[in-house]
């Protein structure tokens, strides 16, 4: 298994991405109509939550200021999943939360990961982007 070790970085940078880009997609279906099927953003904090989803998901998938983006990104799930979802039901999976808390755990992820090596953050900032691990 430690001969995948080195596929670890460039695979997280490509899940970084995807998720990052179906979050913008959440955001871009309430702001823009695209996708097709959105709902529109509403006004007041779903609006805000819209404009959240729309940049922080396209920060978070090319990998700038991404630690800021997902933490943001992680608590407006959170506050999603608390004040839309819970109301349904205790289970995520009654209730239609599941996305939310999904994108709430992958979020702070990347926060406490960081961005990565194939990241604009990496790039700018001439660094390899990733949290090292601890050593035992």
């Amino acid at each position: 298994m430690n001969s995948l070790k080195r596929f670890a970085d460039p695979v997280y940078c490509i899940m970084r991405l995807i998720v990052g880009l179906l979050f913008a997609c959440h955001g871009g279906q309430k702001l823009l109509g695209f996708p097709p099927g959105g709902h529109g953003a509403g006004e007041g904090i779903m609006y805000l939550g819209a404009w959240i989803e729309l940049a922080g998901g396209f920060l978070i998938a090319f990998g700038l200021i991404t630690r800021i983006a997902a933490l943001i990104s992680s608590g407006e799930m959170a506050v999603a999943y608390f004040m839309v979802h819970a109301k349904g039901g205790l289970y995520p999976i009654v209730n239609h939360g599941e996305a939310a808390v999904f994108y709430c755990f992958v979020f702070l992820f990347i926060f406490f990961y960081g961005p990565g090596c194939i990241s604009l953050d990496a790039l700018l900032f001439k660094s390899r982007g990733t949290a090292t691990p601890a050593q035992a």
